[in-house]
């Protein structure tokens, strides 16, 4: 839970500061900026101030999170969407966390070196797109708007992205409500780290929105051979390789 309120503007209302909020502390002038993180508590770069641990402090000074107040807010305007996504994202992990626990819980297939988690979700087509982490898959995936139709769980819909055109599954869960998922990697065996699977998410959101990637991703034949074959195991003496680019952007293209 995080700590009610901090000091200074709005007077420490949470729901008028966006992730991107810049905080600063109010003892030593400190900041605090979410795309920089905290390396001194190991914070992950991206993480709003709103999201640190209750017992976070200033690295500067000890003080605690409220004795900060916000410096600058570059996403106060876009708050609002921005506070649905969290919402959105949230309820996508805790719905596949559910699933980690219950059904998948005692399932080989699960890398224990991995959790849930939602990586670098934005705000797209009136809906969310991001990449969604678990131990035993990595999928892009894209929560729509309410207005948009629904589809049947396991309806097949083509999406095109600048990269390249892209083959979702339609779904549902209890929390999330209707999504669609393209996947990327599965099972997640090759990935030795939450750190390492969630760089590789982060590589395919940016990587998804190159033109110049479109020539690789329409050869289809080609790229399907390529995963195939990049998804197999690999010999026990087999140096480490990290995801080729190719691999990054088709992994989820439809057979």
């Amino acid at each position: 839970m995080i700590a009610p309120g901090f000091e200074g503007s709005f007077l420490g209302a949470a729901d008028k500061i966006s992730p991107l909020a810049v905080m600063e502390c109010k003892i030593c002038w400190t900041p605090y900026d979410p795309a920089q993180g905290d390396e001194t508590r190991q914070i992950d770069p991206g993480t709003p101030f709103l999201d640190l641990p209750g017992d976070w402090t200033c690295p500067g000074c000890s003080a605690p999170k409220a004795q900060f107040l916000v410096r600058d807010d570059p996403g106060a305007a876009t708050a609002p969407i921005l506070a649905e996504m969290d919402r959105r994202t949230r309820a996508l992990v805790a719905d596949f966390t559910e699933i980690l626990n219950g059904r998948m819980r005692d399932l080989p297939m699960v890398n224990r070196a991995l959790h849930v988690q939602a990586v670098d979700f934005r705000p797209w087509e009136g809906g969310f797109l991001g990449v969604l982490v678990a131990p035993w898959f990595m999928n892009l995936v894209f929560l729509p708007p309410a207005d948009r139709p629904a589809m049947a769980p396991t309806q097949r819909e083509v999406i095109a992205f600048p990269s390249g055109d892209y083959e979702f599954l339609h779904n549902a869960r209890e929390l999330t409500g209707p999504y669609l998922a393209c996947s990327l990697f599965s099972p997640m065996a090759e990935f030795i780290s939450q750190l390492q699977a969630v760089e590789v998410a982060r590589a395919v959101m940016a990587e998804l929105f190159k033109p110049e990637n479109r020539a690789e991703t329409d050869r289809a034949a080609e790229i399907r051979a390529a995963r195939e074959a990049a998804l197999a195991p690999a010999p026990d003496n087999a140096p480490d390789a990290a995801p080729s680019r190719r691999r990054l952007i088709t992994g989820g293209l439809g057979q």
